[in-house]
């Protein structure tokens, strides 16, 4: 537990990183063995792409770069809960475990809007099923989502 808080903090860090650059407070952090392999932060806005969350950005690049394509082995650690597209990326990369602070739900509480459960959803649904652990410092993680959704409106 104690290791996932250690990468949450930094998935945390680095959605503060990405509003200072214009985007929306999400960022994934990738790890494999205990080390940080991959980071990414949410670019909708910079990138001019809907799609660029920062769960599916981060595969996309990382199995790009490297040419991996199998990520049983891997942690992916995500400020929030990913969306359903986010979680069809980690089927089809059999992504091995899951971690992630504020749900769908307290997102969308947030902004007025009715969650859903979409890693239970998507997973459920799938042939490839990761680990999920959820509210690993999901205050944390509400706090910085709650003071940009306060002042901005989602995508």
């Amino acid at each position: 537990m104690e290791q996932d808080k250690f990468f949450m903090r930094e998935a945390i860090r680095l959605s503060e990183q990405a509003v200072q650059k214009g985007n929306e407070p999400f960022a994934a952090v990738l790890v494999k063995d205990g080390d940080i392999v991959y980071t990414n932060e949410n670019q909708i806005y910079t990138g001019s792409d809907p799609t660029f969350h920062a769960e599916a950005g981060l595969l996309r690049r990382f199995c790009t770069e490297t040419g991996i394509t199998d990520l049983r082995e891997y942690t992916l650690y995500s400020s929030c809960e990913p969306c359903f597209m986010c979680c069809g990326a980690m089927v089809w990369t059999k992504l091995g475990r899951l971690v992630y602070g504020a749900s769908d739900i307290d997102l969308c509480g947030l902004l007025g809007q009715k969650g859903a459960e979409c890693c239970r959803i998507v997973f459920e649904n799938s042939p490839w099923k990761p680990q999920v652990v959820s509210a690993v410092l999901r205050e944390e993680s509400l706090k910085v989502l709650s003071a940009y959704f306060k002042e901005n409106s989602k995508g």
